[in-house]
């Protein structure tokens, strides 16, 4: 039998930490064994789970340990994980403050919090474990990784998105990274206090919503770009008809009237792959009154800006880029990636006449993340794509936590589209383009 003495120690903390680890593996085979599982596939989620605790209480019981109160309470959450969870990363899931969580292999997880990679005490016991929750994760959508197909994203119940890349591609292991996306997805009030942006660029963004302007949320890789276009979707009318295409479903949109469509892999013999360029042509069959595009990184860039061309207006999507100006060459090669053969002028027309804002979502030095830049898109002058800001945060410096400080300014410049925004009943003072310092951070 195993005994966990709670007295002076006989043990390493290390070799206590194998002696729990090895009990709990016998307690979860034998719970494996016991269940119904028949029985088990009628009732649903936490009816289920305090059935199985009472279970697991009654095997943690026929084990003689001497286990504490603490560390029996421990065991049985951490055997219900195992049964019904992601294993040892449901701490970590349960923990609002992470952000990002990084599996380099089993022994080896790294996460997010305040902007900063710290090292968590999360392991698992060996690849063969860590495969096991990566399986769980993806056969929840559908999805498979295996030697055939060893990178997979996929997505947790919340909306957060998981990447998972396995051996031969990872030679240290099973690799999983969860970008986090709460239960409790950060509304506009949270980006205000945050200071992401000032409330003369919410009004700015919501008329354009309003106004069904077209806009494109460009940044670089956890800048905050999706949680930026849930936001500002949260401004689309009730009325309005709404596509979404995505690679893995993560907007969290709260309106009623929502077509979502997902993106499908090749199977195991490489046929029946839909990408997003085949949902976006779909789309425009549907009757959308708006397409959104989770993110644009393909040949789906040249339908979606033909898309806003051709009476999809207020249409959104994201794509990588470090600047509103890196934004437009993005798209241009974009659309080339596409196979097209366009003349570049051709190309920039479709994208001055389609694009009407550009926002600017950057995540600056010490993790603070800003809307840098609310760009408008004026249209051509011989060759070149003009633009103007209207308005920009300029960063000062840093703080003693080597946090990115700076202040937001209007530049004084107001935006073309203004009678759009009038005919949609939108009128924003004129105050709100005058040239100033809004607000300093």
């Amino acid at each position: 039998m195993t005994k966990l003495p709670t007295g002076p120690a006989v043990l390493s903390s290390q070799e206590k930490e194998a002696e729990f680890e090895t009990l709990k593996r016998r307690i979860h085979s034998k719970l494996v064994d016991k269940l119904d599982l028949s029985r088990v596939g009628e009732l649903e989620g936490d009816v289920l789970r305090r059935e199985i605790r009472l279970v697991v209480e009654h095997l943690c019981d026929t084990e003689d340990t001497f286990l504490n109160r603490n560390e029996r309470d421990r065991l049985i959450e951490e055997v219900l994980d195992e049964t019904f969870g992601l294993g040892p990363m449901e701490m970590l899931l349960k923990d609002p403050t992470i952000s990002e969580i990084m599996v380099n292999g089993p022994k080896n997880v790294y996460v997010e919090k305040s902007g900063k990679l710290v090292k968590s005490q999360c392991t698992f016991r060996d690849d063969k474990h860590l495969m096991q929750i990566i399986d769980r994760i993806v056969s929840r959508v559908g999805r498979r990784v295996d030697e055939v197909c060893p990178m997979v994203d996929a997505r947790l119940p919340d909306g957060s998105r998981v990447n998972a890349i396995i051996p031969p591609l990872a030679l240290d292991g099973p690799s999983v990274t969860i970008r986090r996306f709460g239960s409790n997805p950060l509304k506009l009030e949270d980006l205000l206090n945050y200071k992401s942006l000032t409330p003369e660029m919410v009004m700015l963004l919501e008329g354009a919503m309003k106004a069904k302007l077209n806009i494109i949320i460009s940044g670089g890789t956890g800048s905050g770009k999706t949680t930026l276009l849930n936001t500002l979707s949260s401004f689309i009318s009730n009325d309005d008809r709404i596509v979404t295409i995505e690679d893995a479903a993560e907007l969290q949109l709260q309106q009623d009237h929502v077509v979502r469509l997902e993106t499908r892999p090749p199977n195991i013999e490489g046929k029946g792959r839909i990408s997003a360029t085949d949902l976006v042509k779909n789309s425009l069959r549907m009757r959308p009154d708006r397409i959104i595009i989770g993110e644009c990184r393909g040949a789906e860039t040249l339908d979606m800006l033909q898309a806003m061309n051709t009476g999809h207006d207020g249409s959104l999507t994201t794509c990588h880029a470090n600047t509103p100006r890196d934004a437009i060459a993005r798209l241009e090669t974009m659309i080339m990636m596409g196979g097209f053969e366009m003349p570049m002028k051709a190309m920039r027309q479709q994208i001055s006449s389609a694009v009407n804002l550009i926002v600017q979502a950057n995540r600056l030095q010490g993790g603070p993340r800003k809307v840098t830049h609310i760009t408008e898109i004026l249209g051509m002058e011989q060759d070149t794509i003009v633009m103007q800001d209207i308005f920009k945060f300029n960063q000062d410096g840093v703080d003693q936590n080597s946090r990115a400080r700076g202040h937001f300014v209007a530049t004084g410049i107001r935006p073309s589209f203004m009678d759009r925004l009038e005919q949609a009943g939108v009128r924003l003072p004129a105050s709100t383009f005058r040239e100033r310092i809004m607000l300093r951070d």
